[in-house]
């Protein structure tokens, strides 16, 4: 960018001119600015009120910026100043700021007649010829009087003799020139030599003089003085000429011969530039022997006398003109500056004000200016050679801190000269940068059972913003894991950005979980960013395998039953089990461990399923124990065992268990009738009454309280380890095709329940109502994600009531558990009334009831599974058919279920299988199946309730 400084382009404000003598005392008092000008005094300290000034030039005035006064800075002499100028002007610039101001301000200085009048020399000689006729004139050497107007040279006078008289001519311009005019003839052989005393006084007050002595000396004749070839030489002399320079050569001739004929040249008029020529008394050569500056002087004006050998003598000026040369570049000054300056100043802010000035003339001051770097900054033309630097976009402190700015100011001389002003700005910082992460998200993984407190990873944002802007704190954004907030599980260092556990994870209660770290700089109010923390549990095997099939030891005297006929591979039964963790964590492996016949039976490495190697023959022992270990394929791996004991026989009446528990039976029987009869005795004895009223009013009192709000809960115990309580599903495949959804795909009321698509959780999904029949049955469907896709379906049986009492299951097992009780008390009051029939009566009904809850089999050539062998819900796996499709199971809970057994529970679904089959997959379309083992189901429950009533009355 260039700006071009011209005259044309100055704008001229108001002048206001002061005039004041010359030579006045430090500190005087010239004038009040500020009142003359009309500021406001106030505002001049504000606004940097100061006098501009060219550099090297000295301060001649000061300006009081508390009330405006002019006053003089330093002695000012007008004759060192402007020489004889007649007007002694010094103009002013003020420069004020907020806005920019430019006053040009004029100072007349008034001469005073501080200066005498003086002549070049002392003695003035003079020869004139004694045959001078009467009448001729004699140039007399002039004074010098350096004060101007009134206070210069007024008058001459002459010392009166009866010889000559005095003629004063006064130039254009008002310099006056002495003549001697001859009245009378001289007579050298009177008298060869003459004094006189020529006084100059000027007109000043009080007035002053100067005296030079005359001296003339009478010779013979000279008739002819010396003539110069013009009567005016000009010339012209570039300013910086070398010293010792001709400037010019004046020439004067003289008509005499010999002495009287010689011609000697003369500086004639005495002033303060005579120093600067010399000239050659013989050849008439001037010469420069000073510097010349332009800047100080444009032109001379010289009087050269030529005079013979015998005093006759000529006069001629000369004008020397000095041409200006590009001898001064341009100077740039710094007026004002703001600096440091806000990064978030608006385009077009004024920061700083400069001045240029060129002391060269016309062309040669001509200025272009340019700024380097070409940065968001220009210059912008102000008040005659002032300029402002203004910004021209947006300054960003993070990208460019400080600017060095570089003004060049260029003239149009030849050559060109040019000079630079350096100036430094700062840019101060403003909080608009909001720290930024240096990853978009983080991921992190942490092994499960990980270490409380330990360093789980670090974030780190930059904010390029300075100081306390750039300052970086870190935070956790409110969340919830699971329903817990995230401070639960992790912490963050508000300072360096790393975060630590809190607690140890488990990878089977949640694979991962997002948390948002903000980070915000230390101001207010402050600027923020957010980033996602993705934390990835990975599994650890910590989970040994868990067997579902067969149950664990005590639940009943044998697992599986295989005919002697039993040929080679055939499937004689099945271990099912499951591993918590996942991955390659939870594949399982089978292995027999221990067997009593090494080579009868086999199990497949990865589906548990229990063949024959060998077809049975007669020699084999009819009990066979295999001891089976389960073992993941975790590293450590974790195992587990587990035992099954297989009966080869044809026929279960075989079996030496079998045929204990047959002659156990009878006699239970008889115990039974003999029972009666001793109970029957007994209760014609009035304590025996008492005890009864008195069993039964206590059995009232501890009638359980049911605790249904709407809600059923089933006991912790009877679930499988590591699975919820609703609808828990496994898939023995891995990956994606173990990904299980639920759905519900049958309903008593549809719009009542509702099931978690992938947590299998059964929630109400409205306020259940007075209206909303007691009997919900939900079927629901379990699906993988595998292609193609595998399902499998459950039933759920709700029953909602306030009071268990109101139910008529629960009726039911009230009267069984009130006739328990009531058998209880009829033992202890035949134990008080006979010491020795009834403590035989209570042994005997304690055998009695513990033999009648055993499992009764049915000894018809079929296996029956016990319900406990199969846990509801439970998924197949590898699809042998091992397991049925649907276990279903009606419960009924009392208070402190979630502590306690279940009091009475029973399955309505067929569970009894054919001879021919060992735990075989029924393959039906699943609702049709469901309705017809409903009505079966219903039938049966039906047959058992009467069955118990009628054991409860005997």
């Amino acid at each position: 960018m260039e700006v071009v400084l011209s005259d044309k382009s100055r704008q001229i404000l108001p002048i206001d001119i002061y005039s004041f003598h010359e030579e006045m005392k430090k500190g005087s008092l010239i004038g009040n600015i500020a009142q003359d000008l009309g500021l406001d005094r106030g505002r001049l300290a504000a606004r940097k009120a100061h006098f501009d000034t060219e550099e090297n030039r000295m301060q001649y005035f000061d300006i009081n910026v508390n009330n405006g006064d002019l006053s003089v800075a330093h002695r000012i002499d007008r004759e060192s100043l402007c020489g004889q100028k007649p007007s002694c002007v010094l103009q002013l610039e003020l420069v004020l700021e907020n806005p920019l101001e430019l006053q040009r301000i004029s100072l007349h200085v008034q001469d005073i007649n501080d200066n005498s009048p003086q002549f070049q020399k002392d003695v003035m000689k003079m020869e004139i010829q004694e045959s001078t006729n009467k009448g001729t004139r004699f140039s007399l050497d002039e004074a010098h009087d350096a004060d101007i107007g009134e206070n210069a040279i007024k008058s001459y006078s002459l010392q009166s003799n009866e010889h000559f008289i005095l003629n004063i001519d006064t130039q254009p311009g008002g310099r006056k020139h002495c003549e001697l005019v001859l009245e009378k003839e001289l007579d050298r052989e009177t008298e060869q030599e003459m004094h006189l005393l020529l006084i100059a006084v000027d007109g000043g007050s009080p007035q002053r003089s100067a005296t030079v002595s005359i001296n003339i000396a009478v010779l013979d004749a000279n008739d002819n003085a010396p003539v110069f070839s013009r009567a005016v030489y000009k010339a012209i002399l570039p300013e910086n000429s070398p010293l010792d320079t001709i400037v010019i050569t004046v020439s004067a001739s003289d008509a005499d011969e010999g002495v009287n004929g010689e011609v000697m040249y003369e500086l004639n008029h005495v002033s303060e530039n005579s120093n600067v020529f010399s000239l050659n008394p013989k050849s008439g050569e001037v010469r420069v022997v000073s510097p010349i500056d332009y800047e100080q002087e444009s032109n001379y004006e010289i009087r050269i006398s030529a005079k013979d050998g015998f005093g006759l003598a000529s006069f001629c000026t000369l004008i020397i003109d000095i041409a200006d040369v590009n001898d001064n570049p341009p100077v740039v000054a710094l007026k004002s500056m703001v600096n440091p300056i806000q990064e978030n100043v608006l385009p077009g802010t004024e920061i700083g004000i400069i001045s240029v000035q060129d002391r060269d003339s016309d062309i040669n001051r001509q200025v272009k200016l340019s700024i380097q770097p070409h940065g968001p900054f220009k210059l912008v033309p102000s008040i005659k050679n002032y300029y402002s630097i203004v910004t021209t976009g947006e300054l960003d402190r993070e990208t460019t801190a400080d600017y060095d700015i570089a003004i060049t100011a260029t003239d149009e001389g030849s050559p060109p000269l040019s000079s630079s002003k350096a100036i430094q700005l700062s840019i101060a910082d403003v909080n608009d940068n909001p720290p930024a992460f240096e990853e978009k998200s983080y991921s992190v993984y942490v092994a499960e059972n990980n270490q409380q407190g330990s360093t789980l990873c670090s974030v780190t944002a930059r904010d390029p913003d300075w100081g306390q802007n750039g300052e970086v704190i870190y935070s956790l954004l409110p969340s919830e894991v699971n329903g817990y907030p995230v401070s639960s599980f992790l912490s963050l260092n508000g300072n360096t950005g790393r975060i630590h556990t809190v607690r140890s994870f488990d990878y089977e209660q949640f694979r991962s979980f997002k948390v948002y770290v903000m980070a915000r700089d230390n101001v207010s109010p402050p600027l923020s960013s957010n980033v996602t923390l993705s934390v990835i549990i990975t599994d650890v095997n910590d989970n040994t395998p868990q067997i579902l099939y067969p149950a664990p030891e005590g639940n009943s005297f044998m697992n599986e039953m295989v005919s002697k006929s039993t040929h080679a591979s055939a499937l004689v039964s099945k271990v099912l089990a499951v591993d918590g963790d996942s991955g390659q964590n939870a594949w399982l492996s089978y292995q027999i461990i221990k067997s009593t016949d090494q080579g009868l039976f086999t199990i497949g490495l990865h589906s548990g399923e229990i063949r024959t190697q060998r077809d049975i023959s007669d020699s084999d022992n009819t009990k066979q124990n295999i001891v089976i270990m389960v073992k993941d394929n975790g590293q450590p791996s974790l195992s587990t065992t587990c035992s099954v004991s297989i009966l080869i026989s044809d026929n279960m009446a075989d079996v030496p268990e079998l045929k204990n528990m047959q002659s156990y039976d009878g006699k239970s029987s008889k115990l039974t009738s003999y029972l009666i009869i001793a109970l029957v005795s007994v209760s014609t004895f009035f304590i025996t009454f008492i005890v009864i009223v008195l069993g039964v009013r206590f059995c009232r009192r501890r009638k359980p309280r049911p605790l249904f709000d709407g809600a059923l809960a089933l006991p912790s115990a009877y679930f499988p380890p590591n699975y919820a309580e609703v609808d828990t599903t496994v898939d023995g495949d891995s990956g994606q095709n173990a990904w299980l959804s639920y759905h519900i795909i049958k309903s008593t009321d549809p719009g009542l329940f509702v099931i978690g698509l992938h947590s299998g959780e059964i929630r109400t999904k409205r306020d259940i109502a007075e209206s909303d029949n007691t009997k919900q049955n939900l079927v629901i469907a379990v699906k993988d994600n595998g292609q193609p896709t595998l399902s499998a379906t459950c039933a759920v049986h709700l029953l909602i009531s306030d009071n268990l009492a109101d139910v008529s299951e629960m009726k039911e097992t009230s009267s069984e558990v009130n006739g328990f009780k009531l058998t209880s008390y009829l033992i202890i009051a035949l134990v008080s009334v006979s010491t020795f029939f009834i403590t035989f009566i209570v042994v005997v009904l304690g055998v009695r009831f513990c033999r009648r809850r055993k499992p009764r089999l049915l000894f018809d050539g079929a296996v029956t599974i016990p319900g406990a062998y199969l846990p509801p819900h439970c998924a197949e796996l590898d699809g042998t058919g091992t397991l049925r499709s649907t276990c279903n199971y009606d419960t009924y809970l009392t208070t402190g279920s979630r502590t306690s057994d279940f009091k009475f529970a029973h399955s309505y679904n067929d569970c009894t299988l054919p001879a021919d089959h060992t735990l075989k997959k029924v393959s039906a379309d699943f609702t049709e199946a469901f309705q017809d083992n409903e009505e079966i189901c219903s039938d049966r429950h039906e047959r058992n309730q009467q069955a118990i009533l009628r054991d409860n009355r005997e």
